[in-house]
């Protein structure tokens, strides 16, 4: 994912830069790890999280408290968006028909008890495998532990949006995790 050479950042005051380490670095881990899942590629993820950053730093003046890590979650995506766009097929970034993907029963079965327990392996190849916008969410609920309400400002979409691509991003790890794979991949978007 190449992206153009940014701008050097302002120079900073050193109460600046150490209210910025002390407040957004902590998620440094964070970043990296919802930029992995973004691109799929651990250079794409370095060069999302290095643009992010620098943009965070650049910006960082208009932070005005509250959650640092959500605050930095959204330059993330949105600075993977802002690449993506420039680099990857539109077909990749149509947004899912959630019509078509008709919400399902959530209720915790003992075949979902057993699934928890597949190997990682298994997992991460299964959360490959989906659609764009139902990994971000799964992602950013399962793996960084954000509230909905987080995840909806971080995303810029509704609550119910995200709770239902959670839902729907669930059960398709469900049925990816049992060998229904198949099935499941008939209606995916192309």
């Amino acid at each position: 994912m190449p992206i153009e050479a940014p701008a050097a950042p302002p120079p900073l005051q050193p109460a600046i830069g150490a209210r910025f380490e002390a407040v957004v670095l902590p998620w440094l881990d964070a970043a990296w790890n919802l930029a992995r899942w973004l691109t799929r590629d651990d250079a794409d993820a370095q060069d999302v999280v290095q643009e992010a950053m620098l943009r965070a730093l650049r910006y960082f003046d208009s932070f005005r408290g509250g959650d640092a890590r959500v605050w930095l979650l959204a330059i993330v995506r949105n600075t993977y968006f802002t690449l993506c766009t420039k680099a990857l097929p539109g077909h990749l970034l149509e947004p899912i028909d959630e019509d078509v993907h008709p919400l399902v029963d959530e209720q915790a079965s003992p075949e979902a008890l057993t699934l928890l327990a597949v190997d990682i392996g298994s997992l991460r190849q299964a959360l490959e495998r989906l659609p764009a916008p139902w990994r971000e969410v799964i992602v950013l609920r399962e793996l960084e532990e954000c509230s909905y309400k987080e995840i909806a400002s971080i995303t810029g979409q509704k609550i119910g949006t995200v709770m239902s691509r959670l839902a729907r991003a669930r059960e398709r790890l469900k049925l990816e995790l049992s060998g229904r794979s198949g099935e499941a991949r008939r209606h995916d978007l192309r």
